[in-house]
């Protein structure tokens, strides 16, 4: 069974009811009574998806993919016309590059698979690399936590009762300590002991210090010594609520760091889902996992057809 099962589901429609609330609503109210595209749609379009924080140049894309196929086809009711708006934006997630493995079960082309995580403070880094490293556990891969966000007091502790929660090993020395040693004896120890997977947690100071760019480009180098194709993938983590704030912060990480995916949180806390199609579109960068709630189960793969669905369903 894929990941995407009747439960799973069922939690990726609840951690987004507030966004869908509001663009079911809204769309509703645009498409009300319309069995075709006229330019009172179009705008009304254009106001719902800016409201949801898709973005001006996300936005301005969806409107003209939807105006330009209009002329082409014809619509017998509201409910073909929000399946149409709801395709090409689909299309547009589809444009952001290839989508994580279907299952955390999925084989990994690498061992350990080295993830390293990035982001700012308050993001949910932390939380997320629980998260992660409950959800392979569970999929029967063997997971090693590296707690290199050495800089942050307490932060240590912190990582620790999470991994306690996911019953996964962690590898850490305290506030102060050199990140890249942490590194490099997680590393060492995955592939000594035969682990499949390897996290590691990374500072999180502001995005716009040059330090914490440069300490993470020493992670890496570490890290290659080991395993010269590490890390495999650096996942970016991003605060949903923080809105367009959040693609800024995208902006800069991609600059000094190759990003492969990101990491979209708390968004079962905001009406502003939309951020989710704004990044995918405007950096090129892949969503990978969207965070839904505070429980460890809580992280899911990003699959778009489920998430579209999930934004624009109809309340039953």
């Amino acid at each position: 069974m894929g990941f995407f099962d009747k439960l799973g589901l069922t939690r990726l429609k609840e951690g987004l009811g507030k966004t869908r609330d509001s663009l079911r609503d809204k769309l509703s109210f645009a498409s009300r009574g319309k069995t075709e595209v006229d330019d009172e749609f179009l705008e009304e379009l254009e106001n719902v998806l800016v409201a949801a924080d898709v973005g001006v140049e996300t936005t301005l894309d969806i409107v003209e993919a939807v105006t330009e196929r209009s002329k082409s086809e014809t619509y017998r009711s509201e409910e073909e016309l929000n399946g149409m708006v709801m395709e090409e934006i689909r299309k547009l997630l589809a444009e952001s590059g290839h989508e994580h493995p279907v299952d955390y079960d999925a084989p990994l082309p690498a061992k350990p698979w080295v993830i390293m995580i990035v982001g700012v403070n308050g993001a949910g880094k932390t939380t997320s690399v629980a998260k992660l490293a409950n959800n392979y556990q569970k999929a029967g891969k063997k997971v090693l936590i590296a707690a290199a966000d050495t800089f942050r007091a307490a932060a240590f502790e912190q990582l620790n009762i999470w991994a306690e929660r996911a019953g996964v090993p962690i590898i850490g020395q305290g506030q102060g300590a050199d990140p890249a040693s942490v590194v490099f004896d997680s590393v060492s120890s995955a592939v000594s002991k035969g682990y499949d997977v390897v996290l590691v947690d990374t500072a999180g100071r502001l995005h716009n210090k040059s330090h914490l760019m440069e300490e993470l480009a020493k992670i890496m180098r570490v890290a290659k010594k080991k395993v010269p194709e590490a890390p495999h993938e650096v996942l970016l983590v991003l605060d949903g609520t923080t809105g367009q704030n959040a693609v800024l912060q995208a902006r800069e990480f991609t600059k000094f760091v190759n990003v492969t995916g990101l990491v979209m949180t708390k968004l079962d806390g905001t009406s502003k889902g939309g951020i989710v199609l704004s990044i995918s579109r405007e950096l090129n960068v892949p969503v990978k996992y969207i965070g839904v709630g505070e429980k460890l189960d809580d992280l899911q793969l990003f699959d778009r057809r489920s998430f579209v669905e999930a934004l624009f369903e109809k309340a039953p």
